[in-house]
Formats: C-alpha cells, sequence, structure tokens
C-alpha cells in the first residue's frame, strides 16, 4: 500500500505559553488540575463542540486508507480575518437555507451504529472549519512510515511489501475510567480568565487542553472526561495517592501592608508557575516536530510529536497557533513507553532505508536481537515465516547455554 509520509518542519520549535499563566494547581486524590489563564482574551477565535452519538466512526482519510475510532464529536472553529469578534457556531441566527455539511452519513447496523466520514478536517463556511480533536494528530501518529519498506529487502514479507503497515492500531481509554478525573472535575472551581487546564495523574502528566476564550473553555471543560489517555495513567489513577506539593508560603514577616501582600502573592503564584512548568517540561520544555494541518486565515492548525525517546516522556498533539506566535488552542495524547517504542524502532528503519543491517548497526545490536524487537512491538508481520523462525530457534539455543 502506497502512503505518503506526512511533511514535518526540518527544526525543532518548543511550544510556547506566551500570553499564558499557570495557576496554583487543584489536588483531589492522585489527580492534580493546573489552571491554564489567559492575560488577554481575543474574541476572533472561537471553539465550538458538535457532539455525535454514533459507536463508532470511519474517516476515508484517501482512496486506500481509512481510519476508524470511537470519536464522541467534533470541533468547530469559527474565525475572523480582521481581528472583529467571532459568533461561537451555534449561536448565530441561521437562514432558511440549508447548509450541506461535511460530517458524514450516520448508519445503524443493529449491534452497532457507524457514522462515514470523508474528512478529518473540513471547511464548513469561509470561516468555519470542523476538525475531529485528538483523531488529526493520532491519524498523523499511525501514519508514521504507513507504507511500509521503500526498498524491497529480501527479508520482508510479501504482505509488508503490498500492504505496508495495514492495519496499524493503538489501544487508548477515555477520561472517565480514570480514578478521580471525574470527580475533580465537578467539584473544582474553574477561574474567570480559564482558558485550559493541565491535567496530571500520579503527578504525571496526562494530556493538556488550551482553547482561546473562557467561555468556550467553561463549554468544553467536560470533554476531558471522553479524551483518550493512556493504559498507564489508568493505572496511575488507581494506586496514585495525594501529593502535597508546596512551595514556599506567605512570609507573613514580609507583609507590613497592603502593597506587600500583592508582592507576596504574586511572587507565590510564580512559584507555582515555576513549578508546574518543571512538571510539565517533557512537553513544554521539550523540542517537538510541527506538521501543517491546514490554514484557517491568520491561524494555523497544526500537530506535533515529540522526538520519541524512548528513555523520557513522549506526546503528541494538535495545536491552533495565531500568526505571531500566541498559542489559541493545544490538545495533548501521553504516549505509552509501548507506543514510544513502536514509533521509535519504526523511525530508526525508515532512516536506515529499511535495512536491518543497517539500522541493527546504529541501534547497537545484532540483526536477530532487531527482528526480536519488531516481533515483540507487535510488528512480526512485517518479515518472512522463515526469518523469524531462524530469530526464534536461536533465541531458544540461547536460553538453554
Amino acid at each position: 500500500m502506497e502512503r505518503k509520509q506526512p511533511k514535518t518542519t526540518d527544526c525543532l520549535e518548543t511550544i510556547s505559553l506566551k500570553g499564558l499563566t499557570l495557576a496554583p494547581s487543584q489536588v483531589l486524590g492522585g489527580v492534580r488540575l493546573v489552571p491554564v489563564l489567559r492575560k488577554q482574551v481575543r474574541e476572533d477565535l472561537r471553539l465550538t463542540k458538535r457532539p455525535y452519538y454514533e459507536d463508532i466512526a470511519a474517516v476515508q482519510i484517501d482512496n486506500k486508507t481509512a481510519y476508524y475510532s470511537y470519536i464522541p464529536h467534533a470541533f468547530i472553529a469559527d474565525w475572523t480575518n480582521d481581528g472583529s469578534p467571532a459568533v461561537a457556531y451555534g449561536t448565530q441566527i441561521r437562514s432558511n437555507k440549508s447548509t450541506k455539511t461535511s460530517d458524514g452519513t450516520a448508519h445503524d447496523l443493529g449491534f452497532m451504529t457507524a457514522r462515514v466520514m470523508k474528512k478529518m478536517r473540513a471547511r464548513e463556511d469561509r470561516n468555519r472549519l470542523r476538525f475531529l480533536p485528538m483523531d488529526v494528530s493520532m491519524e498523523g501518529f499511525l501514519a508514521l512510515h504507513f507504507g511500509g519498506p521503500d526498498i524491497i529487502w529480501e527479508e520482508y514479507s510479501r504482505k509488508a511489501i503490498r500492504d505496508g503497515l495495514s492495519p496499524r492500531s493503538e489501544t487508548t481509554i477515555p477520561g472517565r475510567w480514570i480514578k478521580g478525573l471525574e470527580d475533580a472535575l465537578r467539584v473544582f472551581e474553574i477561574h474567570t480568565n480559564q482558558v485550559g487546564s493541565l491535567v496530571f495523574v500520579g503527578d504525571a502528566l496526562a494530556s493538556a487542553f488550551i482553547v482561546s476564550h473562557p467561555d468556550d473553555y467553561r463549554a468544553l471543560h467536560e470533554t476531558l472526561l471522553t479524551d483518550d489517555y493512556g493504559e498507564l495513567l489508568y493505572y496511575y489513577g488507581l494506586y496514585a495517592q495525594e501529593n502535597g506539593l508546596n512551595p514556599d508560603e506567605i512570609d507573613a514577616d514580609r507583609v507590613q501592608s497592603m502593597k506587600d501582600l500583592r508582592t507576596e502573592v504574586a511572587r507565590v503564584r510564580s512559584d507555582w508557575s515555576q513549578l508546574h512548568t518543571l512538571m510539565s517540561d517533557n512537553l513544554l520544555g521539550c523540542p517537538v516536530r510541527y506538521e501543517m494541518v491546514y490554514r484557517m486565515g491568520p491561524f494555523h492548525l497544526q500537530r506535533f510529536m515529540t522526538e520519541l525517546n524512548p528513555k523520557t516522556e513522549n506526546h503528541i498533539g494538535e495545536s491552533i497557533v495565531r500568526k505571531n506566535g500566541t498559542l489559541e488552542y493545544l490538545k495533548t495524547y501521553r504516549l505509552s513507553a509501548a507506543q514510544c517504542r513502536r514509533a521509535y524502532l519504526l523511525m530508526q528503519l525508515a532512516d536506515s532505508n529499511w535495512s536491518l543491517d543497517a539500522c541493527a548497526e546504529k541501534l547497537t545490536c545484532t540483526r536477530n536481537e532487531l527482528i526480536f524487537r519488531f516481533e515483540k512491538a507487535g510488528f512480526g508481520y512485517l518479515f518472512h515465516r522463515h526469518v523469524l523462525e531462524e530469530v526464534r530457534s536461536e533465541f531458544r539455543k540461547q536460553s538453554w547455554h
């Protein structure tokens, strides 16, 4: 199967929180929510939710590739080009003329319902875009070297040459399964200028969600329960205990007036912000590789991925960035260690022109050890049966010595 690889930027950049502030966290059990506040709120980009009620959705990526997933909702982005206020979708006065959308067709199959869609993102009006949150970035992650070997080396199976990595799948869990997250979202207050949250489970960064407008965040706050999370975070939620992280408190000896008190409060808030930034440094302080997805007037919708270092946390996600670099929307997903290993192995093999010998030398292991690693990662179908049997036989002999 031929599959064009996503075009990414040659240089690595970091995610900038320009114009955003991290407020003191709110903790309930093993869940820590860090409110994200926007200093200056602009009205020219609004996000709303369009719910779907089907059990599964199928999106046609191209003539030979389809993406299947449970998709609870889409996001509708409305914007203006001149900076004037945009009206959120669903609040406008609608005309009697029917508007053709790109949301596909819903089917009732008896045992399940399904929605068939043509695109991950579709322009529905001059200044309106419908896109599928996180599925845009997950599809990019699954598409990594999806076409399989570029050179027909003798070790690869006919299926790998013909179909590539089809089917390629990853397993996620909904946020509702993470112990304590639903209670935390229900109990914790939402700040006046809050436009997002960093979600920590067992003090491990699970996801980041930021939008442009505080009103939009209030409406989308509970979508964190239907977002995708890695399986590891489910276990973190089960076993995590409440962890009290407390920077230096207000020093009463320094407070002699209201001005002194404001200074101390600002200092403590700054300490909290620095602490949360440090806890998120594998995302916020880590270089990421961007791919442009869609141009929306003065905004760019893009997806990104960290460097896939197997020794650290790794994240994928999507963002909307204003031309001046201001982050207007962010949604991320933390990859599990197994997901990272699979992607890392594929990238190393592709960078070695799919030559097993060259890749094994690059990773300082033997050829058979490399094939064994690929089989353990779930890519055994890439190789001829006799190649796998040879590797298994060698490892069985080694276990007897």
